[in-house]
């Protein structure tokens, strides 16, 4: 069943529940992406504003702090390399996105970095920068030669070594994330079936109505999500941004 709205082709899908511009599906991922992307925003506008050369503001020593880190962190990265100090907004970007994306989740949206449409792009942005490097650094010709050392026989497996990295890069991060998903929804799925088996053995309609309130759900996996949100969606981040930049480091040695 789908209905119409006036204006522009715009449809909705009963049974999905997924909005439809055209041809062009509004998933889930697509429109909390686009939240991020609006914190993202907010949050640099507000940093930014009202810069001043003396007698600063601490929301601008804040700014400046974040940008001496992201300065600091591709530096020691690069081995220190100034042609990399480029690399800071996109890096800064990179790591926010990521890391706002992992942290959503707990608001209770679904987390874009849970579907590995997301992660795909990413490594494929990366993947076209250490590629654009590599020409960079050894030519084209070059570029094409290098598949086929040490020896010829092994350009098959130069060809799928260099497809891996960005299909590791996204199934890595990808397959951390989505698993600390799951496994929060099991541990809280269990409590809710343990506080229910439990607190039904009470006797009468103080058990009855006991049984159907997760009672044990409630607290346990907070304190987990400190773990799977929290420190292992900064972690992801972290390596994420690690990784770009010793590939892309590595492709200006070759």
């Amino acid at each position: 069943m789908e209905i119409s709205i006036t204006g522009p082709r715009i449809f909705y899908t009963i049974h999905t529940g997924i909005p439809i511009l055209g041809d062009f599906n509004i998933t889930e991922t697509l429109v909390v992406s686009w939240i991020v992307m609006i914190i993202i925003t907010g949050l640099c506008i507000f940093l930014t504003r009202d810069l001043k050369v003396e007698n600063i503001s601490k929301r601008q020593a804040v700014a400046e702090s974040l940008v001496e880190i992201l300065e600091k962190f591709v530096s020691d990265n690069t081995g220190g390399k100034p042609q990399f100090a480029k690399m800071v907004p996109f890096i800064g970007a990179l790591f926010a996105t990521s890391l706002i994306s992992n942290l959503i989740s707990l608001t209770g949206l679904r987390s874009p970095t849970a579907d590995l449409s997301t992660e795909a792009a990413w490594a494929i942005v990366v993947f076209i920068m250490i590629t654009a490097e590599k020409i960079k650094s050894a030519g084209l010709g070059g570029y094409f030669k290098g598949f086929t050392e040490p020896i010829f026989v092994m350009t098959p497996f130069n060809i799928l070594s260099e497809l891996a990295t960005p299909i590791g890069m996204a199934c890595r991060h990808f397959g951390n994330i989505l698993s600390g998903i799951v496994i929060n929804g099991l541990i809280y799925a269990a409590l809710a079936l343990l506080s229910s088996k439990l607190l039904g053995l009470l006797p009468g309609l103080l058990g009855e109505w006991l049984s159907h309130v997760p009672i044990l759900s409630v607290g346990v996996p907070a304190i987990l999500s400190v773990y799977f949100d929290w420190f292992t969606g900064f972690m992801q981040a972290f390596i994420f941004c690690i990784l770009t930049l010793q590939y892309i480091n590595n492709a200006s040695e070759s």
